[in-house]
């Protein structure tokens, strides 16, 4: 199975894992769980694939991705009926996505023969707008609204990525992308890092 294939159903399955996750701190039903894992795990390639012009999106022409995030959801509701799990998880889960997600949306929009600027913001894309739906249903703030490192740790994987293909080593661009941004995230969750916050005064 290609490395990018594998790359892309951890990160729906991590992704629906978040989405599920995030509905039983709101204490939702079945169906809500299923909705938010739904759109946390297809949500951001949904975008990216309607941006590019690349129709069908993907998860319509291969159904095995809706089935994965459906299947990744009820598991995670079963087994949190029998396992306490642990807060961290969530916040985990959403990096491993967004770390996953980011390399898989710049390589598809390099592949589709994009420049790599498009293809940079396209990983951008694909790594937080299931994460952003999923805050906004839970209501809440979006991550990447929030002055924690976010989305600047998928531009990080998107940039790394593309840098890597664009000099005709792709595999490294994968791994490397992968990690830099993970890396980056949890540097942020753990660390407490966050950009610097821009503030307007009142005073004259």
């Amino acid at each position: 199975m290609p490395l990018l294939l594998l790359f892309d159903l951890f990160g729906t399955v991590v992704f629906a894992i978040s989405g599920a996750l995030a509905a039983g701190r709101k204490q939702m039903d079945l169906f809500g769980v299923m909705v938010l894992a739904f759109v946390t795990a297809i949500g951001g390639g949904t975008i990216r694939d309607l941006v590019l012009g690349a129709t069908p999106v993907l998860w319509i022409t291969k159904p095995m991705y809706i089935w994965l995030a459906l299947a990744a959801g009820f598991a995670t509701v079963a087994l949190a009926r029998h396992v306490r799990v642990p807060r961290q998880v969530l916040p985990l889960a959403d990096a491993l996505g967004l770390a996953t997600f980011c390399v898989i949306g710049t390589e598809r929009a390099l592949l589709l023969g994009f420049g790599p600027g498009v293809a940079i913001v396209m990983g951008v894309m694909t790594a937080v707008v299931g994460g952003m739906i999923r805050d906004i249903l839970c209501g809440e703030v979006p991550l990447i609204l929030r002055k924690e490192i976010y989305a600047t740790a998928a531009l990080l994987g998107a940039a790394v990525t593309a840098g890597c293909v664009m000099i005709d080593m792709p595999l490294l661009g994968t791994w490397a992308g992968f990690s830099a941004a993970l890396a980056l995230r949890l540097a942020a969750l753990y660390r407490n890092l966050s950009l610097p916050l821009f503030t307007l005064s009142d005073r004259r």
